[in-house]
């Protein structure tokens, strides 16, 4: 069930800024290598991986703080060996980056979500998850909401990831550089299935996820504006008042605590905060979490 305060986000995103972008591929994005191997039709645009390349596309402009949406129909069948991406990164060696990356697998198993937060051009946040249905057989909607609060990822519309602003305890946060929107699909089978135990099998070649629903709403960012000042062009003032800026928006409303509870309860199989093996002493933004979550 959708909740009232989402119901009511979508209706400030609409009524208040004016900044809905839902549109056909070609308005939003341009292919950014292969191009052969992108094809669209009608609504639906198809990406396919072969022994040859993958491909994959950019969003045409650059956002400060928004809601980023596309619907995926993934790889059907034996999709080992393939990653499918869906991100939003800026540009450089101290980039911020939001990944959602899907793991194929074998035929019958179920795919996995990782899912990543870069800050300043370090990662090494991986969470991944089980999704509770089949992502080849339908398309799915997939998210990401970021304002200066909070970093939302969203699975038709049910949160499974939130990255909070922690700065006053003296952890970067991704606020200060524009990002594009990009998706991918490239053979990774050298670490993508079982840690790479299980190759791609080209026989079942080409593998193809196909794209629709594309929406971007957000602050476009102008390559020839400096970053402070897409900072204060994207953050609300006395003259205006952007949708991601309003309290409803700073933190999950209860019903969406509780799907994310779920979510991690049920559906969870790796988390970087409790990776005792790679973090001895846990990072301080999962001391946080662990704080919240014992109190």
């Amino acid at each position: 069930m959708v909740s009232f305060n989402w119901v009511f986000s979508s209706f400030v995103m609409l009524f208040m800024v004016g900044l809905v972008s839902s549109a056909k591929f070609e308005e939003l994005y341009q292919p950014s290598w292969a191009f052969d191997h992108l094809t669209t039709e009608g609504e639906v645009l198809r990406m396919k991986l072969d022994h040859l390349s993958g491909t994959g596309f950019q969003s045409k402009s650059k956002y400060m703080f928004g809601k980023v949406t596309v619907q995926i129909k993934l790889v059907e069948g034996d999709s080992a060996g393939t990653v499918t991406a869906f991100y939003m990164s800026s540009d450089g060696p101290t980039h911020n980056e939001f990944d959602f990356e899907f793991l194929g697998n074998t035929t019958g198993e179920p795919y996995t979500v990782q899912t990543n937060v870069y800050v300043n051009g370090v990662g090494n946040r991986e969470q991944r998850l089980k999704l509770w249905f089949d992502p080849s057989k339908d398309f799915h909607s997939y998210s990401i909401m970021w304002n200066q609060r909070q970093v939302v990822f969203l699975v038709d519309e049910t949160p499974v990831r939130v990255h909070s602003n922690l700065e006053h305890r003296g952890i970067p946060y991704p606020k200060d550089q524009p990002m594009g929107v990009y998706s991918s699909i490239w053979n990774a089978d050298d670490w993508a299935t079982q840690g790479g135990l299980v190759k791609t099998d080209w026989s079942h070649a080409p593998f193809v996820a196909s794209y629709r629903g594309f929406e971007i709403n957000g602050c476009e960012c102008p390559a020839t504006v400096a970053a402070a000042e897409n900072t204060r062009r994207c953050s609300s003032n006395g003259q205006k008042r952007y949708w991601w800026d309003e309290p409803v928006m700073s933190e999950l409303n209860v019903h969406q605590s509780h799907q994310l509870i779920w979510v991690r309860a049920n559906h969870m199989v790796y988390d970087y905060c409790t990776d005792t093996a790679r973090f001895p002493v846990a990072p301080v933004e999962c001391q946080h979490h662990q704080h919240k979550t014992n109190n």
